[in-house]
């Protein structure tokens, strides 16, 4: 069964356990599921230029796309609490298994990043094939990522790496990227 809620949504979707938070041009909208009711609201940090969100450690996680960067905030004030600078643009963020990762787009290149929630240092890079955009990420909370494919219509499914045979860094080409 499909249900509507009657709410704005724009380029990003995440779940507290509670709570949806869904990003609606320049803010971000609290929803109760049940009713679809907009309980608060708050500003997005991209003033409408986010790409992305994701709830981990009781924040917020926004992609900025054109500002690459990646925003932790307050759900409660939307109040910045770090910002992550990326040399790519930013589609999408996700956290699996205590890891963050974002999607890129640039220049016909994609690639999906593990990086360090602190400090932004790129540890792991999954390079899609040229021309296979990323327009949004999202992980099944095991070894399978999603990526919209932008304008192509497509969700692709990109197999996370295995943390007993990761090295940590570098860059490798996803087993799977159909």
């Amino acid at each position: 069964m499909v249900r509507v809620l009657d709410v704005a949504g724009h380029a990003g979707t995440a779940f507290d356990g509670r709570h949806l938070f869904q990003l609606a041009e320049d803010r971000i909208q609290k929803i109760d599921p049940a009713t679809g009711r907009v309980l608060a609201t708050i500003p997005a940090p991209g003033g409408g230029g986010d790409s992305g969100l994701a709830w981990a450690e009781g924040t917020l996680w926004v992609g900025q796309y054109r500002g690459r960067r990646i925003h932790q905030i307050d759900p409660a004030t939307g109040a910045t609490l770090r910002t992550i600078e990326s040399n790519r643009f930013v589609t999408g963020v996700t956290w699996v298994d205590g890891e963050l990762w974002h999607g890129t787009w640039e220049a016909e290149e994609s690639d999906l990043r593990r990086i360090d929630p602190r400090t932004g240092e790129v540890l792991e890079r999954l390079d899609l094939p040229s021309g296979m955009g990323v327009s949004g990420l999202e992980s099944d909370g095991g070894d399978r990522f999603f990526c919209g494919g932008g304008s192509s219509g497509t969700v692709r499914a990109v197999r996370r790496p295995r943390r007993d045979s990761a090295t940590g860094g570098g860059s490798r080409s996803p087993d799977n990227a159909g």
